[in-house]
């Protein structure tokens, strides 16, 4: 099997009519039904199948004891649902017996498994640009897990994470994810580009060299938010190959798929939160005022979807907290002040409130079952 590595040196040329052949049959088949909510394109997660083989092991097995059809994985642009692929992630962990599966399927994935979206990237003009595209319409190819692409100085963050509550081996999927966003990267910026490091919210591996020598950059684990670091003068950086012309297909396509999107208010809501809720930037009107409007109006949203606001925040932030609590080995003090708690007491008991037990006896038990899955 080739390594991130040289995947990465030696990215094949576009080929635009493929690309379009691609987008023209991407259209005709998500034009009839947008992706439902809690669902993914199967895009990166197409790769198991092939992974799995690599081990010479029958994927198609594999994948059926998984109670999900092989076929599945023939077509990008089938559709999974994260609880059902979070379930396979851990099965091929178990049969494997590869703690860095993740990496191995993000690194046989491409751009191109974002369809129209990729595309549309591909063709922007500026690699900031290439990135917002990809964040305004990421809901196109997942609807359970959101980028968001931060500035500070001279440094900006591509991070990624998982709102769908009830996801099994979010670590891995945030491994595969890094990987195709370094790869991602790299197609847009050329083989010089490298990132400053790259931040994994999964405890520290047996081999960790092996993650420091895939992404070519130092790695930090145990962090509360997958994401890559880099040098902000890239987000300026002019896309080798970008075709205007090419451009304005692959966003009319965007378009019309966008049109066709079902709208859930109370999904992009949880979308939102999730990656801001880190930050502290969650409060009601905070929210209100990123989608344009007075905070009477989004509680009236969401009481047409038989929601409120207090429990979408607290369902957000018990499904940050299960994922550090299970995949880092964070002291509970740092989940509570990531989760916005002064005090570790207050989130004990917001944490018991939730689940029906204390964060400790959650990450005891946690650790029990993997033992015995392993």
């Amino acid at each position: 099997m080739s390594t991130l590595s040289h995947r990465m040196a030696g990215l094949p040329e576009l080929r635009i009519g493929a690309q379009l052949r691609r987008a023209e049959d991407t259209r005709s088949r998500m034009s009839a039904a947008a992706i439902p909510g809690g669902f993914v394109r199967m895009g990166v997660a197409k790769e198991i199948a092939s992974v799995l083989k690599d081990f010479g092991l029958d994927a198609a097995a594999v994948i059926r004891d998984a109670n999900l059809d092989p076929a599945l994985f023939d077509d990008g642009d089938n559709v999974i649902s994260f609880v059902a692929l979070g379930r396979l992630v851990t099965l091929c962990v178990a049969r494997t017996k590869c703690e860095h599966f993740g990496l191995l399927v993000g690194q046989k994935a491409t751009i191109s498994g974002l369809g129209p979206v990729g595309g549309l990237m591909q063709h922007s003009a500026t690699v900031g640009e290439a990135l917002r595209n990809l964040i305004q319409h990421i809901h196109l190819c997942d609807r359970g897990a959101a980028p968001l692409l931060t500035v500070t100085g001279d440094e900006a963050m591509l991070s990624y994470a998982i709102y769908q509550p009830g996801v099994e081996s979010t670590d891995q999927i945030a491994d595969a994810v890094m990987v195709l966003c370094a790869v991602i990267m790299r197609t847009l910026c050329g083989a010089e580009w490298l990132p400053g490091e790259v931040l994994l919210p999964r405890q520290l591996p047996a081999d960790p060299v092996l993650y420091h020598r895939l992404f070519r950059a130092p790695v930090r684990f145990d962090q509360e938010t997958a994401a890559l670091v880099f040098p902000a003068r890239w987000l300026d950086h002019e896309i080798a190959g970008a075709d205007p012309v090419f451009r304005q297909i692959f966003d009319d396509r965007v378009r019309e798929l966008e049109a066709a999107n079902t709208p859930d208010f109370a999904d992009d809501l949880r979308r939102v939160l999730r990656t801001r809720i880190l930050a502290g930037r969650c409060s009601a009107q905070a929210v209100a005022t990123m989608f344009a409007m007075h905070r009477r109006t989004l509680n009236r949203h969401l009481n047409q979807e038989g929601k409120c606001y207090q429990d979408i925040i607290d369902e957000t932030r018990f499904e940050v907290a299960r994922q550090l609590l299970n995949d880092t080995k964070l002291p509970l003090s740092h989940v509570a002040a990531a989760l916005g708690y002064s005090e570790a007491s207050a989130f004990t008991r917001a944490f018991r409130r939730w689940s029906g037990q204390t964060p400790t006896a959650w990450r005891t038990a946690t650790v029990a079952r993997v033992g015995m899955e392993q």
